[in-house]
């Protein structure tokens, strides 16, 4: 039996709905004699993400997973070269920076919203820094301001990883047009998806989108210079040529590292391009949801919900919120909604303790805040525009339920009093 088979209410596996908008576009690339690799629809996608964001370049690849791997590539690390990353994230995050010679150092979180704390971040920027990886956990925008600012100050990259933030505002722009580079995934789970698998990378330089251009394409990442006395010998050369151009052309005058295949399909494109005029559809779809599961858990007095501070908008790719009434009393909550076939998953385990950055050096107590969190308070419900006006009111009255029954079962063994 699989989980949306046992479970009324399953956590995501889809995070948006693919309809007949998807299939005709599906379709209309199948019937045309254009290419299914590096054509029209990449473009087209392209185009409209970046009037969507407001981000100045936007390059389509892969998944997610490489936009991040590619936005590491473009820092050109250095061995003794320090990054600041977010505990408080999915693996991918930080995983390319275990292919480097560098220190990570993590930030704690803010316990209100689970995103970067600047005030921690000011603390651990040395003159090594050259970087700062964030996330927007949730879908809700750090404070970016207080990021930047100190970022500017000590002249130092920000990424954003903005897996969960499509459809998110901050200040009244998008994640990924706030930082130098953004990350997004289109997974099945995101916000909008290109057929399971996707990504895209944002950028504010224009030779950063070069160096990325090259990379995607399976082309060196390298500088190169023009051949002297080119053009007083120029062979023919027909159009198909290029490579060939490229030899007498131009010399390399060093060499930063291979390029890869990380061309999104036509088919991808073609899909991601429908779901982004549906996104605003799906976000309100997820905000509608995150309301009434506000307002069910705020009834109870041993619970304190996601702040969401002034200016910013939330796109709920999660919803989250925390049970302070105690560990045993959270325990008795997630149990008594898996009877009620809710499935609770909890999102996500503080990298700095995995066994890889642990063998670098990193254990308890380097991200208290995060620490304590995620093993006292953390909790993560299903929030998603594929759930049913149905599957939403039991989601409601089976947290209402289950936040009642643990108060009943732990401490004193009566239940909290209903505010």
């Amino acid at each position: 039996m699989t989980a949306a088979q046992r479970y009324r209410v399953p956590f995501q596996r889809r995070g948006s709905i693919v309809g007949q908008a998807d299939l005709a576009a599906l379709a209309s690339v199948v019937h045309s004699a254009e290419p299914l690799s590096a054509g029209v629809w990449r473009e087209r996608f392209e185009q409209r993400f970046r009037e969507v964001t407001g981000a100045r370049h936007a390059l389509t690849v892969t998944s997610g997973t490489v936009a991040l791997e590619l936005a590491v590539r473009l820092l050109d690390l250095k061995p003794g070269d320090e990054v600041i990353a977010t505990p408080q994230t999915f693996q991918a995050t930080v995983q390319p920076l275990l292919d480097h010679d560098v220190t990570v150092r993590f930030c704690d979180v803010d316990p209100d919203t689970l995103n970067m704390d600047p005030q921690v971040l000011e603390s651990l920027i040395t003159d090594r820094t050259r970087a700062v990886l964030l996330v927007h956990y949730g879908g809700l925008p750090a404070d970016m301001a207080a990021v930047l600012a100190r970022a500017r100050r000590a002249g130092i990259v920000v990424v954003e990883d903005c897996a969960h933030a499509l459809g998110a505002s901050y200040r009244g722009v998008s994640p990924g047009a706030l930082g130098d580079i953004g990350c997004f995934s289109f997974h099945s789970t995101k916000n909008i998806t290109t057929l399971g698998e996707g990504g895209m990378i944002t950028l504010n330089r224009a030779d950063w989108a070069e160096r990325v251009e090259r990379l995607r394409g399976n082309e060196v990442d390298g500088v190169f210079a023009p051949v002297p006395g080119f053009a007083d010998d120029e062979p023919a050369l027909l159009p198909w040529m290029r490579f060939s151009a490229d030899v007498y052309r131009r010399r390399a005058v060093g060499i930063r590292g291979a390029g890869t295949n990380a061309t999104m399909s036509e088919a991808a494109a073609a899909v991601g391009l429908v779901q982004l005029d549906a996104l605003e559809r799906f976000t309100e779809r997820r905000r509608w949801i995150a309301a009434r599961l506000d307002a069910a858990v705020s009834a109870f007095p041993g619970t304190r919900l996601q702040r969401t501070p002034e200016g910013s908008t939330h796109a709920y790719h999660l919803y989250t919120f925390f049970v302070t009434a105690g560990r045993e009393v959270r325990e008795h909550f997630v149990r008594a909604l898996d009877r009620r076939g809710v499935e609770v998953q909890l999102r996500y385990f503080p990298l700095h303790l995995l066994p890889e950055w642990r063998l670098r050096g990193h254990g308890p107590g380097e991200c208290p805040q995060a620490e304590r969190v995620w093993f006292d308070e953390h909790l993560n419900l299903p929030c998603h525009p594929g759930l049913s006006d149905e599957q939403v009111d039991h989601l409601v009255e089976s947290v209402t339920a289950a936040l009642h029954e643990a108060t009943a079962l732990a401490g004193t063994g009566r239940p909290l009093a209903f505010r």
